[in-house]
């Protein structure tokens, strides 16, 4: 992710914006997985959880 925020603000920098946009998607699209990967790891927790109950 550092490498991709360096090259967003290069290209910023350099005015090319289309490659920013393309750029910030990426990111936006990280962010979502990150999201969906921590839910389903509290999701398996609490099944875990309800299990041993």
């Amino acid at each position: 992710m550092t490498q991709e925020l360096i090259d967003l603000k290069q290209s910023n920098l350099e005015g090319r914006y289309e490659d920013a946009l393309n750029l910030v998607d990426e990111l936006e699209g990280m962010s979502k997985q990150a999201i969906l990967r921590n839910i389903e790891s509290f999701l398996m927790r609490l099944i875990v959880h309800l299990i041993k109950n």
